[in-house]
């Protein structure tokens, strides 16, 4: 950053991480918005572009960082979509946290061993199970088993496009390696 008088102005750290943060909490809602967009084949069906964000910065946030960037995911989404008094809130932000500490234990502990692939799946069977597990308990009962497997199966099914994609994107992104190098370069 520059001042008036062309001084190089050095940032904080956490300011710099705190934009790296609201950048990826932006490119949630982007990706939220994109995919609003996307018809539907089945009402229950989403497709989880704006989990990709979350995915792509597991490798390097901080856990509180990363938990900042989930906080922002859900409101921002909820905001976009109207659903912020619905039940439909409820699901969203329980899949979400769900599927992001479960996909944060499974990279964190999983190491070399998983790719984001697998991460990704992981993520969309919690998401997609939690949610039949409240439909179940607060708004269908028993008849939701009905289209459990359907939802359960079309949820890993997107987790598995996002997860390829990612691991794809991870793989030759420059701009991802110079966003995370800046990033970890403040956290020293």
């Amino acid at each position: 950053m520059l001042s008036r008088r062309g001084w190089i102005l050095s940032r904080s750290s956490k300011d710099e991480r705190m934009e790296i943060c609201a950048f990826f909490g932006a490119l949630c809602l982007f990706l939220s918005a994109v995919e609003y967009l996307i018809p539907k084949p089945l009402p229950f069906f989403r497709l989880g572009l704006a989990n990709l964000p979350i995915i792509l910065a597991l490798r390097f946030l901080k856990p509180v960082d990363l938990i900042l960037v989930i906080l922002l995911k859900i409101l921002g989404q909820a905001l976009l979509n109207g659903t912020l008094a619905s039940y439909v809130f409820l699901f969203s932000a329980a899949g979400t946290l769900i599927s992001a500490a479960t996909m944060f234990g499974v990279y964190r502990l999983g190491g070399r061993h998983v790719s984001l692939i697998g991460v990704s799946l992981v993520g969309a069977l919690a998401s997609s199970s939690i949610q039949v597990v409240l439909a179940i308990a607060f708004i269908f009962g028993e008849k939701a088993r009905i289209i459990a497997p359907l939802s359960i199966g079309s949820g890993v099914a997107a987790g598995l496009f996002i997860g390829i994609f990612a691991e794809r994107f991870v793989l030759k992104s420059t701009w991802l390696r110079q966003i995370e190098c800046r990033y970890t370069a403040k956290l020293d």
